[in-house]
């Protein structure tokens, strides 16, 4: 398997977060740590593992023998500690060092560790060398007991549809932020921080499967053409922005309403003048019938408005400029993927989140006709006029970005990254 780079090596293998000074309490990165940090304060062993097999872990791997591994392999670093046992270390999200060239960091449920824990491991280790830090027997009675509570806690789609922010290791306002805000909506759908620049995602593995199986990205070369069309807004289908571009035409005042009749007109016609300048025929089936495909869409697009407006997405006179935000969006998040699965540069993901900060700019002016462009092209892309889950569930993520206060969309200036 492809590696992007591995000229950016530094030594944060594993992180080493010093206690408070002065006995002041600790800021976490998230509330995950924050919490564990109470809990270990007070000594409550059994809750910090009750809220581990919630959340998972993640642990060290050596890159090279994480790619040469079969699919039912699961290598793991292993520690020697003085008294001569052995420890395995794991930690929690928002505790994850800078992605390294020679090292990644995989995901386990708390139930899996148990299982995929090497034999002769006799401490698990959990955000060592940091203030919330515990340490658990590895013993067969403690990993049936981890079994035990990942049954009766885990839920595989639990972690998904809330907002996460970091609190310490952020980038300041800027470009870079607001890149990574452009990602929000995903962000929430999957439960990650939107704010990280140390991306982890799903572990290596998880990483490296979702954009094969989900963009048929399978390595460097793929990712780099990938990551292109998104920032380029190549993705998703021209005709839709076509579609849109032809109401704008109409209106001599901006958010004044255009006659759907009108519209469709201009549509069909403008459709056609570009087949005789292209030097194609008008009257052939095939072309006739995609003039009638981008006349129905104006259609489409009014209905998804309406509802639109009355779900409280766009305000009582709004309508969609461009659909420029589905991409974007995802090209915010593809950044983040190709760099969680090696195929990126720390660089060329910052490149990307910054591109796509810009181009979000240049295509609106706030956050909420962001969201509104990027709901529609996910509607569009996947909906079908059902306004089904595909709907509901990026409704959800809309109406909590607005509210929570940990929110880009609160915290993110749109408009002066």
């Amino acid at each position: 398997m492809q590696t992007a780079s591995a000229d950016e090596a530094h030594d944060e293998f594993f992180p080493v977060v010093p206690a408070p000074d002065n006995g002041s309490l600790w800021q976490a990165p998230t509330d995950l740590e924050q919490y564990l940090y109470r809990l270990s304060r007070a000594g409550r062993a059994y809750g910090y593992l009750r809220t581990l097999a919630v959340e998972g872990v993640y642990y060290p791997v050596r890159l090279d023998e994480a790619q040469a591994a079969d699919e039912d392999e699961r290598p793991m670093l292993t520690l020697p500690l003085p008294d001569g046992r052995t420890a395995v270390q794991v930690y929690t999200s928002g505790l994850l060092p800078r992605p390294h060239p020679h090292l990644v960091y995989e995901y386990a449920s708390l139930g899996a560790l148990a299982g995929i824990l090497p034999d002769g491991v006799d401490v698990l280790a959990v955000n060592a060398a940091t203030p919330c830090e515990e340490y658990f027997s590895a013993d067969d009675d403690e990993r049936e007991t981890w079994l035990d509570l990942h049954h009766e806690l885990f839920e595989p789609d639990g972690l998904g549809d809330r907002v996460v922010a970091r609190r310490t290791g952020a980038p300041p306002q800027g470009p870079l932020l607001h890149g990574l805000a452009c990602g929000a909506h995903l962000c929430f759908q999957n439960g990650d921080a939107w704010n990280t620049p140390h991306w982890h995602g799903m572990g290596y593995r998880g990483e490296v499967e979702r954009i094969a199986d989900s963009w048929g990205v399978h390595g460097r070369e793929d990712w780099l053409a990938m990551q292109e069309r998104l920032l380029e807004r190549d993705v998703s289908p021209w005709y839709w922005d076509f579609v849109l571009g032809a109401r704008a035409a109409l209106a001599r005042v901006p958010g004044t309403r255009v006659d759907p009749g009108q519209w469709r007109d201009l549509v069909a016609s403008e459709l056609r003048a570009r087949a005789r300048e292209g030097g194609a025929a008008t009257d052939d089936p095939e072309f006739t019938g995609f003039v009638e495909q981008l006349c129905a869409l104006v259609g489409e697009v009014l209905r998804y408005e309406a509802r639109f407006r009355a779900d409280g997405l766009l305000p009582p006179d709004g309508f969609v400029r461009t659909v420029a935000a589905w991409d974007i969006g995802r090209a915010s998040k593809m950044a983040r993927w190709g760099r969680g699965a090696r195929y990126a540069t720390e660089s060329e993901m910052y490149t990307a989140l910054e591109r796509a900060s810009r181009a979000a700019r240049d295509a609106y002016g706030s956050w909420e006709e962001f969201s509104a462009g990027y709901v529609l092209g996910r509607c569009l892309h996947f909906d079908e006029e059902h306004f089904g889950s595909w709907y509901t569930e990026v409704l959800q993520a809309h109406r909590a970005l607005a509210e929570d206060p940990e929110s880009p969309w609160r915290t993110v200036p749109f408009a002066t990254a």
